[in-house]
């Protein structure tokens, strides 16, 4: 299969049971494993659709936590990976999986919960935050999955020189569901959680907990994507590959990235982040 793979240069499967070959065309579609978060609040759709537009070029999607998007990316199945947690993404390159990382878009991460505020948080530290939860046993839920949510809340632990543990701190089995998912059941455990701005901001009218730690740079949230490395795997569409992520990266995709529901939520859920971006703002 991996020579037919190359002559091809298309995927192709073997279904023993049934005795069949499935032969899927690379050269007009890209496959990204994403962080399940921007797909949920649309903008990876967004993006996709534009592209499409432009480029008759179908992108497919899939989304899981950052640690489980990446694992999945290690099989030459995708040909781009989009994640936002810095380690876990050095590593996958370190192995020789991706060529590099390069930044998208960034939002930022709140402390959330009940409005009547039983841990006495707002307005606090994050690290203050944390060890008022923590003393007073009031419950937190955690995605648990290694999802880049999950990473960024064990760093910020990690940085309070805090060690979550006991009845009150809830690692929530359905947490690999994504931040959507997760932010409902805490609004229905009245808990605290942290979570990342847009889905709060997609999700605010149907819940009644509410940000509460908000605001300091710890709790900024990168988003990079990642070109699967086509030297590892040569059946991956790089250069489609490419092209998506020069979309993204670009004054169009950034100034989509911008206004994206803006006028829905009067306030961005993203902020554009790439390189082009940037020397554009100068």
């Amino acid at each position: 299969m991996e020579f037919i793979n190359k002559v091809l240069g298309s995927k192709v499967d073997w279904n023993k049971s049934e005795g069949l070959v499935s032969i899927f065309d690379r050269n007009s579609k890209i496959k990204m494993a994403s962080t399940i978060g921007p797909i949920d609040a649309g903008i990876v759709g967004t993006l996709a659709q534009k592209f499409e537009e432009k480029t008759d070029v179908n992108v497919e999607y899939l989304g899981a936590g950052t640690g489980k998007a990446l694992e999945m990316s290690k099989t030459g199945d995708f040909d781009l990976v989009m994640v936002h947690a810095k380690a876990l993404e050095e590593q996958f390159i370190a192995d020789g999986y991706g060529e590099e990382r390069i930044a998208v878009m960034y939002n930022d991460f709140v402390i959330i919960g009940p409005a009547n505020d039983p841990a006495e948080i707002k307005g606090r530290t994050v690290a203050d935050a944390l060890k008022k939860i923590m003393e007073n046993e009031i419950k937190l839920v955690s995605r648990g999955d290694n999802s880049g949510t999950h990473v960024k809340e064990m760093e910020l632990w990690e940085e309070a020189g805090l060690s979550p543990e006991g009845d009150w701190y809830i690692v929530w089995e359905g947490g690999s569901q994504g931040n959507s998912a997760t932010l409902k059941y805490t609004n229905e455990q009245q808990a605290y959680t942290m979570i990342d701005r847009a889905t709060y901001l997609a999700l605010k009218n149907e819940i009644t907990i509410i940000p509460l730690v908000e605001g300091e740079e710890a709790l900024l949230n990168f988003i990079s994507v990642i070109p699967v490395n086509p030297e590892r795997f040569s059946q991956v569409n790089h250069s489609l590959a490419m092209a998506f992520i020069e979309f993204m990266t670009s004054e169009e995709g950034q100034t989509i990235i911008r206004d994206f529901k803006k006028d829905i939520y009067g306030e961005p859920m993203f902020f554009p982040d790439s390189t082009e971006w940037k020397n554009l703002s100068r």
